[in-house]
């Protein structure tokens, strides 16, 4: 067995809501649950119990007498068929005088609503809303940055039974229409500019096209960002209000539309690197009771809690964070470059305002531990409980960082999931020991399991495909404008029918816990040996000189050979002194077999706006293919560095 790097003391584990929860279920139950292990066991082999049991952890709504039909169908189970409830009026559940709220920027700028002042201002869009016709099952698309105006325009579209979906404001025209033409929108609400870095991107020549192009809006809502105090300029932008117009002086109460389990809710999309992107309808009910789950049970969060994620309106973590709210804490909200105006901004920001549940990408960590930054001495984080990482594999080398430079005394839970589901697989818990590069458990209820390529499962320390073999609430309701699901099969159960594959490549550990080595579809292949493209960056990372890395399998004398690209610190350049280091580094800590044939140096490399490398994109160009959508790339010039490179020509 491994050694941990952190346990939870005695008197935090058993104050835990998910402690609390075992026990309650002990009682009730007659079964003896001595460890989350058994705890999952038994949220799988009673599924119905289990569901029912995050309900009642405090669901607003009426969850009827039946909790699931067709259970065996994969897809096709039916989640709480006869139950009534409303997503805004979970999250609308407080109406006192705390922070309900707390709004920053990269400019300094800072903006608290109470949970009352909350409830007024969604109550204020709500009917507006309702007056510009939109319905139940209409869409109203958000070209918003990471504000309190998404929260209220995503939570009035919800009260009154609408479909919300968002995108960041730096997507460029053709990306914006690549989601937003697919689904048709009533109402857009779009922001007149944001900033970055220290500059000011205005949006009103774009939104001008942008609405052009989207015939089916009957109102397009403004709200000033780039100068809080102006009045956005609305000329030249058909069928445009401000905000401030829009939503009136009178407040009223809200009237919370009832709804099934499976009404619809946001609609997010795939990252599109391989196409245009998918459209994939998340419901209400299934969102909101894997959040509760994963954000009571895996995370302990609840009232008194500052819950913090760095993200955009575009990625689905920003739809996991506003549920923050059914479980009484506060949403700090943040917009703008991490490291703007300077490397330590996030960590004042979560000083300042004592956050106590952190969340972030691991490459911003990874870049923490380069850039020999020690958060824990320079700031007083003496509020944060929960560290939170994902986006990609947390090296186990950043774990140490972790607990050397940040804080001891933490939970730092290493989560995966994704848009697919909204939710996660494997992530944090707050009874058990962190290991070094693990994920600490599979969810409760998740039937996580790996597979090999024939459908066997794994044995613990064998890699393969992550699945889950049994239905879980949050699987999507299905894809925009696929009427016989036939891309929603094909995207998840072609491989393995009747069972969910996620495209993950992983492996089970002795300590039940997971690793996620990368991306089932960038898995290498070289001499016909799979290797996850996370094992080769894990041991890169170790090397100072390399800032970040991708790589990619070539096709290459009737083999494949891999070929490892590098953003090197400013200054720096690739010599043959630094390629053998890199080798040497890869091949002691990992394996001949792992060693690229190849390192190239580049300035840059490509991302979607979330901050995700983009492998296959690369891996495209290098073939003379060409890259799909680059409209979901945050940087896609980028990608002109890989063409026709004369390195990869022997």
């Amino acid at each position: 067995m491994a050694t941990p790097l952190w346990q939870p003391a005695p008197a935090r584990r058993e104050a835990s809501q998910l402690a609390s929860l075992m026990r309650e279920l002990e009682t009730e139950t007659g079964s003896v649950f001595r460890d989350y292990a058994a705890l999952h066991a038994w949220s799988l082999a009673h599924p119905e119990a289990f569901w029912r049991k995050v309900w009642d952890l405090g669901v607003i709504g009426d969850p009827g007498q039946r909790v699931l039909d067709n259970p065996t169908a994969m897809p096709g189970a039916r989640w709480f068929p006869e139950s009534r409830l409303n997503v805004a009026a979970n999250l609308l559940r407080r109406r006192d005088a705390t922070p309900a709220l707390i709004a920053c920027d990269e400019r300094g700028r800072r903006r608290e609503l109470s949970h009352a002042e909350l409830y007024d201002r969604v109550a204020r869009l709500a009917r507006t809303l309702r007056h510009s016709g939109v319905q139940r099952g209409d869409r109203v698309a958000g070209l918003v940055p990471n504000s309190e105006h998404a929260v209220i325009a995503m939570l009035a579209t919800a009260s009154l039974g609408a479909v919300w979906s968002s995108c960041s404001p730096d997507f460029g025209v053709e990306g914006v229409l690549d989601r937003f033409g697919q689904i048709e929108p009533k109402v857009l609400i779009a922001c007149d500019g944001y900033h970055w870095n220290g500059k000011a991107i205005a949006l009103h020549e774009r939104l001008g096209e942008l609405v052009d192009q989207l015939p089916t809006l009957v109102q397009v809502v403004l709200f000033p960002f780039l100068d809080p105090e102006a009045t956005p300029d609305t000329r030249g932008i058909d069928k445009a209000v401000t905000w401030a117009t829009y939503l009136g002086d009178a407040a009223e109460t809200l009237d919370f539309a009832e709804l099934p389990f499976d009404h619809p809710l946001y609609i997010l999309y795939s990252s599109g690197t391989t196409g245009k992107p998918k459209c994939i309808v998340h419901g209400a009910g299934g969102t909101l009771l894997q959040h509760l789950k994963e954000h009571r049970l895996h995370c302990d969060l609840g009232e008194g809690d500052v819950f913090f994620y760095y993200t955009t309106c575009g990625w689905m973590m920003w739809n996991w964070l506003v549920s923050g709210l059914a479980s009484g804490a506060t949403l700090l909200l943040y917009d703008g470059a991490p490291f703007a105006p300077d490397s330590a901004a996030l960590w004042r920001l979560a000083e300042r305002e004592r956050v106590t549940c952190f969340g972030i990408s691991a490459t911003y960590l990874t870049t923490c531990a380069k850039e020999g930054m020690r958060p824990g001495r320079d700031h007083d984080l003496s509020a944060l409980h929960t560290l939170l990482s994902t986006g990609s594999a947390l090296p186990h080398e950043t774990f140490d960082y972790v607990y050397r430079a940040i804080k001891s005394d933490l939970l730092l839970a290493s989560i995966s999931g994704g848009t697919d589901i909204v939710s996660c697989f494997a992530l944090g818990c707050p009874i058990r020991p962190v290991y070094r590069g693990q994920l600490q458990c599979r969810g409760l209820g998740m039937a996580v399991s790996v597979y090999d390529e024939s459908g066997t499962p794994c044995a613990v320390g064998e890699k393969g495909e992550l699945v889950c073999t049994q239905p879980f609430p949050s699987m999507p309701l299905g894809f925009w404008n696929d009427p016989d699901d036939q891309r929603y099969h094909g995207s998840y159960f072609a491989r393995f029918p009747g069972v969910w594959a996620h495209g993950d490549y992983a492996e089970l550990t002795a300590e039940d816990g997971l690793f996620i080595h990368g991306r089932a579809d960038t898995v290498l292949n070289p001499g016909g040996v799979r290797i996850g493209t996370a094992e080769i960056y894990r041991q890169v990372d170790r090397v100072d000189e390399v800032v970040e890395s991708l790589c990619i399998g070539q096709q290459w004398e009737d083999d494949v050979r891999i070929v490892l690209f590098v953003r090197l610190r400013d200054g720096l350049t690739l010599d043959d002194a630094l390629r053998q280091r890199i080798r040497d580094t890869v091949r002691t800590h990992a394996s001949p077999r792992h060693v690229p044939t190849k390192i190239i140096q580049v300035d840059d490399l490509p991302r979607t706006r979330s901050g995700k490398l983009v492998e296959l994109a690369v891996r495209d160009v290098v073939h003379g293919r060409s890259a799909a959508n680059l409209g979901s790339l945050a940087n896609p010039s980028a990608l002109a560095q890989f063409e026709d490179l004369p390195e990869l020509c022997d």
